[in-house]
């Protein structure tokens, strides 16, 4: 498994497969709550062609957990990262969620009371987060996605194991020559107060750029997100 994260997994051929095959250890799910549903897709999906995150994610994963006893990688009992990033209004489309998930409550990581009993997969919601609801439940089956500003308000792991940030965002480096210093140093230190609160960091619309990953790895980022999964793949077994 490799810090990989497979941004809009959906849109890639062979949906969930094609990063598992490749070893990615986070996927992105991007869902849509309509006529009681929830649809995978980025934009609202025209439902003649939309899949349901339970036929393209929840149904797969649990098929593949069963054939290797448990896990997803059969050599690797970590739990795989499920990032659903909700598209459509927080609390009603997280209320249909929280009942399919129910179903499926073998295979994922949940939390009671606090206590955290570890699953296959650890879904972790991003988007339109539901963050109040979910941070007062007292029996949960997902975690939340963070962002820079919530390293601040002492979020547990437990509730908020990843943050996440828009690279273009804070970075103006794409990878040619050698990022400048005050960038660098700014990297370093925002990768280094997420891994000591024990999350780990992930930035969207970071540049496909070889030069870039070697950056975020040399700093030990916790996941490096990508469209070009066999390319990053490779980079990555070298």
């Amino acid at each position: 498994m490799y810090q990989a994260h497979a941004h809009n997994d959906y849109a890639h051929e062979k949906p969930l497969f094609k990063a598992l095959s490749l070893g990615f250890i986070s996927i992105e799910a991007d869902v849509h709550l309509v006529a009681g549903e929830l649809y995978v897709a980025h934009y609202k999906p025209k439902l003649e062609k939309a899949n349901t995150l339970k036929e393209l994610y929840l149904e797969p994963l649990r098929k593949r957990i069963l054939a290797n006893g448990g896990k997803v990688y059969p050599n690797n009992s970590a739990s795989l990262y499920l990032m659903i990033d909700i598209k459509t209004e927080a609390e009603t489309t997280y209320q249909v969620l929280k009942e399919q998930l129910i179903a499926y409550q073998d295979m994922l990581t949940c939390w009671e009371n606090g206590q955290e009993k570890q699953g296959a997969v650890l879904i972790f919601l991003s988007g339109n987060r539901p963050v109040e609801t979910v941070s007062k439940e007292t029996f949960r089956l997902v975690a939340l996605d963070g962002r820079l500003e919530d390293l601040d308000k002492n979020y547990p792991n437990a509730l908020m194991p990843v943050i996440s940030e828009n690279y273009m965002k804070i970075f103006k480096w794409r990878g040619s020559g050698q990022m400048p210093r005050e960038e660098a140093e700014k990297l370093k230190n925002l990768i280094l107060k997420t891994n000591q609160q024990g999350k780990k960091l992930r930035f969207w619309a970071s540049p496909e750029n070889e030069n870039v990953w070697e950056m975020l790895i040399a700093n030990d980022i916790g996941l490096i997100g990508t469209d070009q999964l066999e390319r990053l793949s490779q980079f990555l077994h070298k």
